[in-house]
């Protein structure tokens, strides 16, 4: 590991030091599998990415993806910062996009003069979940759940239970309630909760939103690109704002003294539905292991 160049940026950061903090490790090709996990865990943030090499392969960068606990094989907050740190530090010239290699398969990434952007695999729709359970996993009354929606499980490549909830009071309110949430994740793939309400703190915004995911070590996450473009595929297709088609800012994070700003963007036609999340990503750091 010594010697190897690690970044510290700020993904959704309206500000430095509010967004979802990543690391992204440099020429990480002579790391095992489990010094990477080990790097992931004493790194602690709810992700670090892995840049293989400096030099792109098979029409990408290879990227791996670790929470403190385990490898994930897509996120989109470590997935725009990982781009990032390739344009500025590795390419180290204006680019308008390029691609990376994960997990879960070759994700676009795109740029623009303020933001970056996230491709996201097409939406697929799972589990339905009765809102009495997901009212009793949160610690909220069965009336503060938007009802008119159904609470379901979407995945672009990481699965979250997507959940419509009325008030920004009802988001404040959320508890999560560790035996209900165990038991409702305990046969199911998707471990992760997505809420959100029309209610915003910042009236320019459409959407506040808070994730939970304890069971990857993280009871709330302060930016989750992944989640949101989850959620934007569930907006469309349930025709959320009456259209096939949505442009929204989305904060989150400011029940954690961290607030953050995504933008969403998706359309379906044809019956697919395609998935753009951006926001804007700072340098924070950079270091060198010794």
């Amino acid at each position: 590991m010594k010697g190897l160049i690690f970044y510290i940026v700020d993904v959704f950061a309206e500000k430095k030091l509010t967004g979802n903090q990543l690391a992204v490790v440099r020429n990480a090709s002579s790391l095992s599998h489990n010094e990477m996990q080990q790097i992931a865990r004493e790194m602690n943030f709810s992700e670090t990415t892995f840049i293989l090499e400096d030099k792109p392969r098979n029409g990408g960068y290879d990227v791996k993806i670790f929470t403190p606990q385990e490898e994930i094989p897509f996120a989109g907050h470590p997935s725009l910062g990982t781009a990032y740190i390739i344009k500025q530090e590795i390419i180290n010239k204006d680019v308008d996009s390029l691609v990376l290699n994960l997990k879960v398969g070759q994700i676009p990434i795109t740029f623009d003069n303020v933001n970056t952007w996230v491709l996201q695999i097409e939406p697929k729709f799972g589990e339905i979940i009765q809102h009495e359970q997901i009212s009793e996993v949160l610690g909220l009354e069965l009336e503060e759940i938007d009802t008119r929606f159904r609470v379901q499980e979407v995945s672009t490549g990481l699965p979250f239970i997507i959940v419509p909830l009325k008030t920004l009071k009802s988001i404040r309110r959320v508890n999560i309630q560790r035996e209900q949430y165990y038991a409702l994740i305990k046969d199911i793939d998707v471990k992760a909760i997505l809420t959100f309400c029309p209610e915003t703190y910042d009236s320019k915004n459409e959407l506040n939103v808070r994730v939970f995911a304890h069971y990857y070590g993280i009871p709330e996450d302060p930016a989750t690109g992944s989640a949101n473009g989850c959620l934007a595929g569930y907006l469309v297709k349930n025709r959320y704002f009456h259209s096939n088609e949505i442009n929204v800012q989305v904060e989150q994070g400011h029940e954690m003294g961290r607030p953050s700003l995504l933008i969403l963007k998706a359309k379906e036609e044809n019956e697919k539905i395609e998935i753009f999340v951006g926001g804007i990503v700072l340098m924070v750091a950079k270091g060198e292991f010794i």
